[in-house]
């Protein structure tokens, strides 16, 4: 039986909100923005067939549609969202699509008053931006602060308010519905879900807890109708207290950077590597000269924490790693061939135009039907040794080395996992192959040894290399 006191916040909530609403609500502004948006491209004439009967309707039709979108001026466009005064000189809280092109940007008040604001910084990744009013205003701005959202749990209170469908100041109240929720918009979610309503025109808005302190920044919704159907998402305080710091600092944002490539590690993998559970990432490719190589960091590493933060799986370490501050020295716990190792390495820092740190899809090849070589097959995979004709016909570049696959059966576990001809197998279970016979020992020893998968490291032709899991047969 539940204790008395939470069976009674189960069913009832919060006696009311008034008084920690009354504190922050004019904290929280409503943005509104305009650009100027060129006309639209004139439509073309469709091609008719000579003599049809509506040929000349249509000429006519879209010669006058032409002749006025060339006589049509820039016109000037608006919309609306939310934001919040972090500090009372007049530093602004909001979502980057909010203000995204944003020619005026203006911070409208609960008193009325209206205050133009500029652009500081902005971050694209986790779709925050810093604004600042100019003049600076000539009293001081009431001002929020940030909470802890790491000690939020499913179940807490959370308070949203914002400009919903441009109303202005409207707060709703609801509770966390998950954490760490993925919704594929950037390298970096970790979005507190709520069912507090968040509509068109929060974003940017704050969620606070029930002391009146900001843990998230509405920032989108899932919603078939447009509308609140229970489901929104915060960028938590804690992501986001570190970019605002650099974005107030230096206009941009300086995230920690380690240079590899990493893959999520699934049970059959875990299996392979000996690991107890399917956890942390697995190091694909370490780029060369990066923190990570000079760190000592190698492929087929799986990295379980990262400066003291446990690396739960793959999507934990690019957050871990970015919220890193740069040149900081930190220890990495790695697991290499069974084995719990610690390597330290100084973090670099990200070039923002860098690619998301993720495994390589691998495309297949499709070459000319092949003159005659001798291969084996196994696990599904014809293959072979490499040859100077083999590297000549699936263009693999002359430092690789391994196996070469020459075909994979339809269907099999090795199709479904992307093995295609043209790549190299290099290792199995961290063990260099370069003939057929070398993967064939491999999985006899592995097979001997009660194993039931075998960890292949392939290589494209270009060397991008990724690991996967084959059943042993």
């Amino acid at each position: 039986m539940l204790p008395q006191a939470a069976s009674a916040a189960a069913t009832k909530g919060p006696d009311t909100v008034a008084d920690t609403a009354a504190q922050i609500m004019d904290a929280v502004v409503n943005i509104s923005t305009s650009q100027t948006v060129a006309p639209s491209r004139s439509v073309p004439t469709p091609e008719l067939p000579p003599g049809s009967p509506f040929e000349e309707f249509f000429e006519e039709f879209f010669k006058r549609r032409q002749q006025q979108g060339e006589d049509q001026a820039p016109r000037r466009v608006s919309s609306l969202g939310s934001g919040f005064v972090i500090d009372a000189a007049g530093f602004i809280v909001t979502n980057n699509h909010v203000i995204a092109d944003a020619d005026e940007v203006y911070a409208n008040f609960a008193d009325g008053s209206k205050l133009k604001a500029e652009i500081v910084g902005r971050d694209t990744k986790i779709d925050i931006a810093l604004l600042k009013v100019t003049p600076e205003p000539d009293k001081p701005l009431k001002a929020v602060k940030f909470g802890n959202s790491d000690i939020l749990r499913v179940g807490d209170w959370v308070m949203a308010i914002g400009n919903p469908f441009g109303l202005g100041g409207t707060l709703t109240v609801g509770v966390i519905s998950a954490r760490n929720r993925d919704i594929n918009s950037g390298p970096y979610d970790n979005f507190l879900q709520t069912d507090a309503a968040i509509n068109r025109g929060n974003s940017g808005g704050p969620l606070f807890n029930m002391e009146g302190d900001v843990v998230g920044i509405n920032t989108a919704i899932i919603s078939p109708s447009g509308g609140s159907i229970g489901i929104g998402f915060a960028v938590p305080s804690n992501t986001a207290i570190p970019i605002i710091a650099q974005l107030k600092e230096f206009g941009e944002t300086r995230r920690g950077w380690i240079g590899v490539r990493i893959q999520q590690v699934t049970p059959e993998i875990a299996e392979s590597l000996s690991l107890d559970r399917a956890r942390g990432a697995l190091i694909g490719s370490v780029n060369e000269d990066g923190p990570a190589a000079k760190g000592g960091l190698k492929a087929g590493d799986v990295v379980v924490s990262f400066d003291g933060k446990e690396v739960r799986d793959m999507r934990a370490l690019p957050i871990i790693v970015a919220d890193t501050p740069v040149d900081k020295e930190v220890d990495v716990v790695v697991i290499r061939k069974g084995q719990q190792e610690t390597l330290k390495l100084v973090v670099g820092r990200l070039d923002e135009g860098t690619a998301s740190p993720s495994a390589a899809e691998t495309p297949e090849q499709k070459p000319d039907a092949p003159p005659p070589v001798t291969t084996r097959k196994l696990m599904g995979v014809e293959m072979a040794e490499m040859t100077p004709e083999l590297r000549t016909r699936f263009k693999i570049k002359d430092e690789l080395k391994g196996v070469v696959v020459m075909s994979v059966d339809a269907g099999s576990v090795a199709a479904e996992r992307g093995i295609a001809a043209g790549n190299l197998i290099v290792e199995v279970n961290q063990e260099a192959t370069l003939t057929p016979g070398d993967v064939e020992n491999r999985l006899a020893a592995l097979k001997k040894e009660g194993r039931r998968s075998a960890l292949l490291m392939v290589a494209d032709p270009e060397g991008q290399i990724r690991f996967t899991a084959l059943p042993i047969e």
